[in-house]
C-alpha cells in the first residue's frame, strides 16, 4: 500500500520504518527540515534501538519530505502521528493534529479515496472533529475526494518501540466502516499473521501468540489508550504506596512483588517499586483523562491519588538524603541516570529532572551522568546549574551521596568499591531498586532503596 505518516517522532518514525520493512511504500512527513535532512541521510533524530539499521535496510520503500501536499495525493492511507502536548489545565492540545489534517486535505485529489488514521493520542471525540475539519477544508478548496477517519492508538514502549511494532500485544482499530476495517486489516496482515521474517536483531519471541485485532467504535478506541496508560500508572503508584508501608513494618518490597506478580490476575509487569513514572505518555495521558472527567463534572479519585503518589516519590528521595546528610545546602549530590527510563534519551517529565530541580532549590551541588541523555539535558539545564560527567567514577569524586535515578544496565555492573572510595560520604540511594542491597552494604556503603530492608 501507499502510506503517508505525518510526524517523525518516536511513534511516527517507528511506524514508518516498520511499515516500510513489511513492504509498504511509505513517505514520512515532518515540518522540521533538520529532521528531514538527517533522515534522508539515514540518520535517526531519536535514540531508538535498531532504528538506524532499518532506515538503511528499507531505503527503497521509505522516503521523507517536508512537503505535505506532494506526499498525500496518491496515498491510500495517511497516518497522523504528531504531538498532542498538555495544555495548562492538563487537557491535550490538538492544534498540531488540526493543522496537519487541514494540510492533508488540501493535498487530496479529485476522485480519490483516503483513509485517515489517528495514531496520535487524542482527546475523546477527536475523530469526529477531524472529520469536520477535513470536510470544511474540502468544501473551501472545492476538492471532490472521499475519505474516512479511523482510530488506531499506539502502544509502543520507548527503548523497545520496534519490538512492539513487530510483536504487539494487540492492534486496535476504531471504525464503523467495514471497508476501512478490511483495508487496515490488510495493512497489518503481516503482523497479525506473523508471516514476515523479522530483522535479525529483533527475533520473534519464542512462544509469541498472534496478536488479537480489536475492532471497536472510534470513541471506545480513543478511550482504550487513555485507560490502558492510566491503569499501568496505577500499578506503579500502588506498588510504591505498598513500598512505603514495607519500610515501616520491615518487609522487602522486592519479595512482596515477587509473590504478588506470580498471581496471573495481577502479573509481574509494572510492579517495580521505585522513583515513579515519567516520560511522554503517562504524565500527559493521566492529566488528559482527569481534564476529560472535569468536563463532565465527574471525579476520578483513584487517578488523582495515583498522580499524587507519583509526585510524592520525588520528595521521598529528598527525605532520604536529609535523613543521612541533615542539611543539603552545600552538599554534592550525584545523579546516575537522566532519561525517564533506560534505552532512551527521552528526558520529558523524567523523575531525575524533578529531583535535580528540588535539590537546586536547596542549594546543593549537582553532578550528573547518563549514557546517552546528557545532550538532551544540556538543553534544559546549563553547565552552570549542574556538572556533566562523562565517567560515573569521576562523578563519584567528593560526592556526599549518589542517587540511581534510571536503571541503566551499566549501573548494575559498576565497581562500587571504587565508587565508594571516590565518595566523600558513601551514601547510595537506589531509587530504582536495581542493585543487590546485601552486596552494596557488604562494601561498607550506606544503602537506601525503595521499600527495601
Amino acid at each position: 500500500m501507499k502510506v503517508t505518516v505525518v510526524g517523525t517522532g518516536y511513534v511516527g518514525l517507528t511506524t514508518a520504518v516498520s511499515l516500510a520493512y513489511l513492504g509498504h511504500n511509505v513517505i514520512g512527513i515532518d515540518k522540521d527540515e533538520q529532521k528531514i535532512a538527517m533522515l534522508l541521510e539515514e540518520k535517526s533524530p531519536i535514540h531508538e534501538t535498531g532504528i538506524e539499521v532499518l532506515l538503511k535496510e528499507v531505503r527503497h520503500n521509505l522516503y521523507f519530505t517536508s512537503n505535505t501536499l506532494e506526499a498525500v495525493g496518491l496515498s491510500d492511507i495517511i497516518i497522523i502521528a504528531v504531538g498532542t502536548p498538555s495544555r495548562p489545565d492538563g487537557s491535550a492540545d490538538t492544534q498540531f493534529v488540526e493543522n496537519a489534517v487541514r494540510e492533508i486535505a488540501e493535498g487530496f485529489l479529485d476522485g480519490h479515496t483516503y483513509i485517515i488514521v489517528m495514531k496520535s493520542t487524542v482527546p475523546i471525540g477527536t475523530n469526529r472533529r477531524v472529520q469536520y475539519v477535513i470536510e470544511a477544508t474540502l468544501r473551501e478548496k472545492d476538492i471532490k475526494a472521499e475519505f474516512f477517519v479511523a482510530s488506531n492508538p499506539e502502544f509502543l514502549r520507548e527503548g523497545m518501540a520496534l519490538w512492539y511494532s513487530f510483536f504487539p500485544d494487540r492492534i486496535v482499530i476504531g471504525s464503523e466502516h467495514n471497508e476501512v476495517i478490511e483495508k487496515l486489516r490488510l495493512l497489518f496482515k503481516p503482523i497479525l499473521e506473523q508471516t514476515f521474517s523479522p530483522p535479525a536483531f529483533i527475533p520473534r519471541p519464542q512462544g509469541y501468540q498472534l496478536p488479537p485485532l480489536i475492532i471497536t467504535d472510534p470513541t471506545s478506541s480513543e478511550m482504550i489508550k487513555y485507560a490502558a496508560n492510566a491503569f499501568l500508572a496505577t500499578k506503579i503508584s500502588f506498588v510504591n504506596e505498598i513500598a512505603g508501608l514495607c519500610e515501616k513494618v520491615g518487609a522487602d518490597i522486592v519479595e512482596v512483588t515477587r509473590g504478588m506478580g506470580a498471581d496471573p490476575r495481577i502479573g509481574a509487569p509494572f510492579l517495580q517499586a521505585g522513583l515513579g513514572w515519567g516520560g511522554s505518555c503517562f504524565p500527559k495521558d493521566t492529566k488528559a483523562l482527569q481534564a476529560l472527567a472535569n468536563e463532565y463534572d465527574y471525579s476520578l479519585p483513584i487517578l488523582k491519588a495515583v498522580c499524587e503518589i507519583n509526585q510524592r516519590q520525588i520528595y521521598l528521595i529528598i527525605e532520604m538524603l536529609q535523613k543521612h546528610l541533615k542539611v543539603l545546602r552545600g552538599r554534592t549530590i550525584g545523579i546516575f541516570g537522566l532519561a525517564f527510563k533506560p534505552n532512551t534519551d527521552d528526558i520529558r517529565d523524567a523523575p531525575a529532572l524533578e529531583i535535580i530541580k528540588e535539590l537546586l532549590t536547596r542549594d546543593a551541588t549537582i553532578k550528573v551522568h547518563d549514557p546517552i541523555a546528557m545532550v538532551n539535558m544540556r538543553n534544559v539545564l546549563s553547565s552552570n546549574q549542574v556538572e556533566y560527567c562523562e565517567d560515573p567514577y569521576v562523578l563519584a569524586n567528593q560526592c556526599d551521596a549518589i542517587i540511581i535515578a534510571t536503571e541503566w544496565e551499566a549501573y548494575r555492573h559498576l565497581d562500587y568499591s571504587r565508587v565508594k572510595t571516590n565518595m566523600r560520604n558513601p551514601i547510595l540511594i537506589d531509587a530504582r531498586n536495581c542493585l543487590d542491597v546485601h552486596e552494596i552494604r557488604r562494601l561498607g556503603m550506606i544503602y537506601n532503596g525503595i521499600g527495601r530492608v
